[in-house]
């Protein structure tokens, strides 16, 4: 049994202009709004993957959706919201007009997540739970179908990942992290 972890293809979304940590939010659902570029080439360890799974999962998520679709055209997918990428909390104050890139708001609040600071989105402890169920949901995809997909997100994908390892999966400690790459992992 293998079930592959791709990441999604980078969004169409790529203002990153400096703003406010409210007009941050407005960017985060730009993000997810937004479709993805169609690359010219994809790493071939994801499109083999792909063309061998008997079953491909997304999550809700629109860059989600797109990716499976343009590297597997030909087999259906199942999307649910389980497997979402981890939010990002809100700031508690406006941070006193402070102006930066959304990736490094990005970064700032995943920092913040990271350690415990959860306003207005689940925490990490949350979202681990998450990703245990979710992993098992995988599992049970992969004991049906052999060979499962999941097209999901970056830090998700990575939580799952710890999951899989924990359960007995062999493959890497660690998730590829960038755009269209996959991480397998096996039972034997």
């Amino acid at each position: 049994m293998e079930i592959s972890l791709v990441r999604h293809g980078k969004s169409l979304w790529t203002e990153n202009k400096p703003i406010t940590c409210q007009e941050f939010r407005i960017w985060v659902e730009r993000y997810d709004s937004h479709g993805i570029f169609e690359e010219k080439s994809y790493p071939l360890e994801t499109l083999e993957k792909m063309a061998a799974a008997k079953m491909i999962i997304t999550s809700h998520l629109k860059r989600s959706i797109e990716s499976a679709k343009l590297l597997n055209s030909n087999i259906q997918t199942i999307s649910d919201t389980s497997f979402r990428e981890t939010e990002l909390p809100i700031p508690l104050a406006t941070c006193w007009g402070l102006k930066l890139n959304a990736s490094m708001w990005a970064v700032l609040l995943r920092c913040l997540w990271f350690i415990g600071y959860s306003r207005g989105c689940e925490s990490i402890r949350e979202a681990k739970k998450r990703a245990e169920k979710a992993a098992i949901l995988l599992v049970n995809y992969a004991k049906e179908h052999q060979h499962i997909v999941l097209v999901g997100h970056g830090f998700f994908n990575m939580l799952i990942a710890k999951e899989l390892n924990k359960m007995g999966w062999n493959g890497a400690r660690k998730t590829n992290s960038k755009h269209w790459n996959c991480t397998t992992y096996s039972l034997l």
